[in-house]
């Protein structure tokens, strides 16, 4: 049977979450399908065709699916359910809030946080903040899984060629409606997506110390800013800058780690990132265990000399 993977979009274009997950789909085996719902989506849905390894789109558009609310959505997963094996989401905000919905639905364990695919019906996943791997057997006739998308390299986003098909819409129960939002406006990088990422933590001491050291580092690298839990806590950073096990999980080329002595809560969240740069005082701090570079200094010395060298 076939794969199903659940686009993450702007109704626009797709987010890069989604070509981890299709990755993760084409290791299960079988047919890879992707559903792109929205409200006039045609252009995400066409980029979902050009997607290497998928064979087919299907494109529910509606009002009600404009926003991805988690009781639609979770209706027209469930509508087309039966005819997959495999259905997929991106372990992001949107697949957290929905892939359980589908999962109860169907009477199944939903498997989450999966790094890697053994076989199709055997998947590896994190326990205990990352400290340990358990090896996950399934034996429910559809596997519902949330994709941990730093485990698995994303598809290339051009050289597929597959057939878009519309689909019947769901009806959600209407026990939802969108009324606004309030989106933080941000000229760097999205977090989990930036290829450099520069995090300050705690021993910044005050949120106006957070912004005069570590902005002028992130404008010289381009890179998107994170925090840790501690610095987030106090006040110094916005929750959505927040890495770790709590906050978001990323893998970057390269994460500065400036005055963050690595809590295994914030390691979980960022040790899979390709080159690890810590900065700390204390040379005891855990954060040096998983850097591929440390600087055993001040940082409120370090980082301007650096910033100044680059």
């Amino acid at each position: 049977m076939a794969s199903l993977v659940i686009a993450e979009h702007d109704n626009a274009s797709l987010k890069p979450a989604t070509l981890n997950t299709v990755s993760a789909a084409i290791e299960c085996g079988g047919d890879v399908h992707v559903l792109v719902a929205g409200h006039n989506a045609g252009p995400a849905a066409a980029a979902a065709a050009q997607v290497a390894g998928v064979s087919k789109v299907i494109h529910a558009d509606a009002e009600g699916l404009a926003h991805g609310l988690a009781e639609n959505m979770a209706a027209q997963v469930l509508a087309i359910a039966g005819q997959y094996s495999h259905i997929l989401f991106a372990a992001t905000a949107s697949g957290k809030n929905v892939a359980p919905r589908v999962a109860a639905s169907l009477d199944v364990a939903q498997l989450s946080d999966v790094t890697k695919v053994i076989s199709a019906d055997t998947f590896e996943r994190p326990i205990y903040a990352g400290n340990a791997i358990a090896t996950v057997q399934s034996s429910d006739a559809v596997k519902v899984i949330t994709v941990r998308t730093t485990g698995f390299d994303p598809a290339s986003a051009s050289g597929g060629s597959a057939a878009v098909q519309s689909a019947a819409i769901a009806d959600g129960g209407g026990k939802s409606s969108y009324l606004g939002s309030e989106i933080a406006k941000n000229d760097r990088p999205e977090l989990t997506a930036a290829k450099v990422i520069v995090s300050g933590g705690r021993a910044l001491g005050s949120a106006e110390k957070f912004n005069e050291v570590m902005t002028p580092l992130a404008d010289k690298l381009g890179a998107a800013m994170g925090a840790s839990r501690a610095a987030v806590d106090a006040g110094y950073a916005p929750n959505d800058w927040q890495v770790g096990q709590t906050g978001k999980i990323v893998a970057p080329q390269l994460y500065v780690a400036a005055g963050i002595s690595g809590a295994i809560q914030h390691l979980a969240g960022m040790k899979d990132s390709k080159v690890i740069v810590a900065i700390n005082k204390d040379a005891e701090a855990p954060i040096f265990s998983v850097a591929d570079y440390g600087l055993e200094a001040d940082l409120f010395v370090a980082v301007p000399e650096l910033v100044a060298k680059l």
